[in-house]
């Protein structure tokens, strides 16, 4: 068995190591997730110096090793430098690898996980500077994208407590439905509240089993002694909102799945869409990939501390 191997990876996560060698977390094409050490790249004259850089994607020659992999050769095909030239791109970025590599796979392709990041790592790139709710939409989409690659994207047009499609009633300034991580996504409030009825019903009748028990029950655990016998109620648990969702929400929510998000007509067509209102959709969706995932995601303290910035803070930081 060769004792090298040739992949080709975008660079994750970075950590020091030693004097003067970085520690990698790769996600490869050909065998998903891969911890490698490059020697000598925080040395400034080193050539895996640049090669070794968040974001950047090299065609590698690996060198198997005992505990830890080694970084032979480097050859950069493909960079990213506008992202780390505007905090909003950035923090969005990172947010991405680290849901990456939440979801991927060690030791098994990763293709299309692999060129869905770089191709939503290359729109974050392109968005025009100074423009916050671009970012959180972009971010909005991609992270969509990468649950459904997942198996795990919510359900989004059906409620999932019955089944029935959802269609936003945009005249309406009340519409609203829940959503809910437990559940698997969008519920209908008329749903979730027969739910509840249903629960109620059902402990009251179970309260009414407990306290009046038949009496032939009673004879037959006396008439058997050691053995002892209970009434089991099972009855479906009321699952807990993340939040309510309007009319226009959820129309976002429903059009996250098209795989472009200029065709989302409030993104294109209405400028007056407001920021807060994809603030609101990325967070529903990051409590919902923290909850399949059962990891919070650190990046996204970053994107909580950008937009909580008045724009005119965030155009002087990326100036």
């Amino acid at each position: 068995m060769s004792r090298t191997y040739k992949a080709t990876g975008i660079n994750l996560k970075s950590m020091a190591l030693g004097e003067s060698d970085r520690l990698l977390t790769i996600l490869t094409r050909e065998f998903g997730l891969v911890r490698a050490v490059a020697p000598g790249s925080r040395k400034h004259n080193s050539s895996l110096s640049g090669r070794s850089g968040l974001f950047v994607v090299n065609e590698l020659l690996i060198a198997k090793g005992r505990s830890l992999d080694k970084i032979t050769q480097a050859e950069t095909k493909e960079s990213y430098p506008g992202l780390s030239q505007d905090l909003g791109k950035l923090a969005a970025s990172q947010y991405l690898a680290e849901i990456a590599l939440y979801q991927a796979l060690s030791e098994q392709p990763q293709e299309e996980l692999f060129s869905l990041l770089r191709e939503h790592l290359s729109r974050l790139e392109q968005l025009p500077r100074n423009q916050p709710r671009w970012a959180i939409a972009y971010l909005s989409h991609a992270v969509f994208h990468l649950l459904a690659i997942a198996g795990i994207a919510p359900q989004v047009q059906r409620c999932c407590l019955s089944g029935n499609p959802l269609q936003p009633d945009l005249s309406d300034s009340q519409w609203q439905v829940g959503f809910s991580a437990a559940a698997g996504g969008i519920v209908s409030l008329e749903a979730l509240e027969r739910l509840q009825s249903q629960g109620r019903s059902l402990i009251a009748s179970e309260r009414g089993t407990y306290n009046h028990k038949p009496t032939s029950q009673v004879k037959r655990v006396a008439d058997q002694p050691g053995q002892s016998y209970q009434t089991i109620a099972h009855r479906q648990e009321t699952p807990a909102l993340i939040s309510r969702v309007d009319a226009a929400e959820l129309n976002i929510l429903q059009q996250l799945s098209q795989a472009e998000l200029n065709q989302l007509t409030p993104l294109a067509a209405d400028n007056s869409f407001a920021d807060g209102n994809w603030i609101f959709i990325e967070q529903i969706l990051r409590q919902y990939a923290q909850y399949h995932f059962g990891r919070p995601i650190r990046s996204a303290a970053l994107i909580d501390s950008y937009f909580a910035l008045p724009t005119s803070t965030n155009d002087d930081a990326t100036a």
